[in-house]
């Protein structure tokens, strides 16, 4: 099973929001939010909360796929999120998320016995390419699986 469609199976706010994986790898995730006129604003375009929910999950992705390996001794937790929108998205957009610290850092703090912080960057794009929005989710793994 892939990591989009475990999460797919286990994260109910991923099939409420229909988001698909398009791409995880450990050092980025690609998930696209369609147009839905449900989850739309006020000005036509997909709700903030769906834009957030959709950039949380496309850094949830690549953190998954960059530290599956450790689950059995620490858990994959969010510290802090920020978004900051940028331009009006409307139809359906993508969000990039790119992991901001080589694994190998995270992992050697962990062998250590500490619980390492690494900042995951976002990006939300439009159709034709345009930025609207950018987030940066701070993640850890807590030692104890």
């Amino acid at each position: 099973m892939s990591i989009g469609e475990l999460l797919a199976a286990t994260v109910p706010m991923v099939r409420t929001l229909n988001l698909e994986y398009l791409e995880t790898t450990p050092e980025r995730a690609v998930l696209s939010l369609p147009d839905q006129s449900e989850y739309r604003n006020h000005v036509g375009g997909p709700h903030a909360g769906a834009m957030f929910t959709l950039g949380e999950s496309a850094s949830g992705a690549v953190v998954l796929a960059a530290f599956g390996d450790q689950l059995a001794r620490a858990v994959p937790l969010p510290v802090s999120a920020q978004i900051a929108f940028k331009k009006i998205a409307l139809g359906p957009v993508k969000a990039t998320a790119t992991l901001g610290r080589p694994a190998a850092d995270v992992v050697a703090e962990l062998d250590e016995g500490k619980r390492p912080e690494f900042p995951v960057t976002v990006a939300i794009q439009r159709e034709d390419g345009a930025v609207t929005g950018e987030m940066t989710v701070v993640w850890t793994l807590r030692p104890g699986g």
